[in-house]
């Protein structure tokens, strides 16, 4: 049997070949591991749930005579609170994200000294850039604060 070529045998042969590197294209960007990202976080939808939660107290904490500040020292990063609040009472949480890499990542609990600051140690923040979200409560009242920094 002769085959014979002509525009529409043409044609075929031009999608088939298409489709293969299509499929060959899909497939191995699916099965390679350079090509793996990762979400910022696994529990995305439940995050965004939170999200007006978010906003009110980015809200109260934009509100306040005087809000957090970071301040590069020897020893780290003096995460500063308001001198008016009792440091007793402040709870919550500090999470540092690096954007570059998610094994830097860390939360850490608030522990406020009573020279109202707490204080990153120097040996957990590689030089490079960070995301820092201070979620904190004072009085019932939700507060949080966030800032882009370059260590």
């Amino acid at each position: 049997m002769k085959i014979k070529f002509n525009w529409g045998f043409g044609v075929l042969l031009a999608f088939i070949g298409f489709i293969s590197f299509i499929l060959y294209f899909v497939i191995s960007m699916s099965a390679n591991n350079k090509y793996s990202h990762d979400l910022v976080a696994n529990d995305y939808y439940k995050q965004e749930l939170n999200f007006q939660k978010k906003i009110e107290a980015t809200e109260n904490a934009n509100k306040l005579k005087n809000n957090i500040t970071l301040q590069r020292v020897k020893e780290g990063l003096k995460i500063i609170f308001p001198k008016e609040f009792n440091t007793k009472k402040i709870k919550g949480k500090v999470f540092l994200y690096r954007p570059s890499n998610k094994q830097l990542d860390f939360e850490t609990q608030l522990v406020v000294s009573d020279s109202s600051y707490l204080l990153m140690p120097d040996k957990r923040l590689l030089d490079g850039r960070w995301n820092i979200i201070v979620d904190w409560n004072y009085n019932q009242q939700n507060y949080l604060f966030k800032k882009e920094l370059f260590y």
